[in-house]
């Protein structure tokens, strides 16, 4: 069995280089995001940016519901992608970052394809429950704490065959550091298993950023 190839930043770098090109408002999101310190962190990495882009065009959902918006790259990466009938909604609780993506989505001439709810994702995912709605792909980015809690509740909303794509599964490589017991290790180790032994779904995860879990609802 062959090995995976080590992704150094050169490497990376040679990579984003060699695959198809930020938006401008994708390029200006990542530059404002690097005046942030440690907060750059919670953005999504370039080569997930690529990964969502295919994946968008591939599937062509038709609505998106995303969990965790931060500055906004990943909804409007996953905007930029979608069909003109087409719609998302985010849930995000911070109302700074959420109206700084909302200036991008303007930017970028999809305001009227995402629509940011600012609440906590828990009571924003009750809503869209009540209200029956029905999605083709979710992607969760949000609190670890809370992951299987925004699974379960965004499984119940998902078309059979749809997606649901989970970041930082692989939580900076400590999933599988024996002396990493914190908290949030912890949490991912047990979304990790929690999906895995799931049958509802199939899954896979994927080395890309810090780790991207991929699951299709059966």
């Amino acid at each position: 069995m062959g090995s995976n190839i080590k992704i150094t930043n050169e490497l990376e770098e040679y990579i984003n280089n060699h695959s198809y090109k930020l938006n401008p408002i994708q390029s200006e999101i990542v530059k404002y995001n690097k005046t942030l310190g440690e907060k750059k962190k919670m953005q999504i990495s370039l080569s997930q940016c690529h990964l969502l882009h295919l994946i968008i065009k591939l599937y062509n959902p038709k609505k998106i519901l995303e969990i965790g918006t931060f500055t906004g790259l990943s909804a409007l990466t996953m905007g930029l992608a979608m069909n003109n009938d087409s719609n998302l909604i985010a849930i995000d609780k911070n109302k700074q970052t959420s109206e700084i993506a909302k200036n991008f989505f303007v930017k970028a001439n999809l305001e009227n394809k995402i629509n940011l709810l600012v609440e906590n994702a828990s009571d924003g995912l009750d809503e869209l429950l009540k209200s029956k709605e029905v999605f083709d792909l979710v992607f969760i980015d949000a609190d670890k704490e809370n992951y299987i809690n925004y699974f379960e509740k965004s499984l119940k909303m998902l078309k059979k065959s749809g997606i649901i794509i989970t970041d930082n599964v692989l939580w900076y490589g400590d999933v599988i550091d024996k002396n990493k017991n914190d908290k949030l290790t912890i949490k991912i180790r047990e979304f990790n298993l929690h999906i895995n032994k799931d049958n509802r779904v199939e899954n896979i995860i994927l080395p890309i950023g810090d780790g991207l879990s991929v699951c299709r609802k059966l």
